[in-house]
């Protein structure tokens, strides 16, 4: 129950974060929907199939399809609600990382994979919804600029494992490292801390 909440939370997380950048290119409802849609599965269906989940999540649980139409509607229906759509994209990524990123880990666990593999999981789950978005809607993902992104999700997905070994209920390492993802990303970005450019500036 604890973490189909916290994936019910993700999906809604990013299912917003979908709906905005859709709106912010003006694409019609259908479009906003899938948007929403791609950004909210697309990580765990990735993250299914690497570890032969099949049929994935959501084919099997209409709870997310239903809770990712009902977000949609809502977010629509109070876009203007949610003021400054840049700052409100950005909220709603972060919590969205952060979620999935556990979310993943959790499942290689299950899958018996080593924390390495766990973490390179956690961190796919995370991304690649995001990954999907910004492709469809032209933008180059964030993910492949210099951003602090994949990197927050790396490093609170380590934290977990050694939170692990501390004497606290895994429950509060699992909370714990989605909380070290969300104030990487957090604190990347109002401090301006970007990875090293390798290009060359021109003369």
């Amino acid at each position: 129950m604890f973490y189909q909440s916290i994936d019910i939370l993700g999906t809604v997380a990013f299912a917003i974060s979908g709906v905005l950048v859709a709106m912010e290119k003006r694409l019609d409802l259908f479009g906003v929907l899938i948007i929403a849609f791609v950004t909210a599965i697309g990580g765990g269906t990735l993250r299914d199939l690497l570890i032969g989940n099949t049929p994935v999540v959501w084919m099997r649980d209409l709870t997310y399809v239903s809770t990712i139409a009902i977000t949609v509607v809502f977010a629509v229906i109070f876009v203007n609600q949610l003021k400054y759509l840049r700052k409100s994209l950005f909220l709603f990524d972060t919590i969205g990382i952060g979620l999935y990123t556990m979310l993943g880990i959790e499942q290689g666990l299950q899958a018996e994979l080593s924390p390495i593999m766990c973490i390179a999981l956690g961190t796919m789950t995370a991304s690649f919804g995001g990954v999907l978005r910004d492709i469809l809607c032209n933008e180059i993902p964030v993910i492949f600029r210099k951003e602090i992104y994949a990197t927050a999700c790396i490093l609170g997905g380590a934290s977990y494992f050694l939170f692990t070994q501390l004497p606290i209920e895994e429950n509060y390492a699992y909370m714990a490292a989605i909380f070290v993802v969300i104030m990487l990303r957090v604190l990347a970005v109002k401090l301006g801390i970007r990875l090293p450019n390798i290009y060359k500036k021109e003369a």
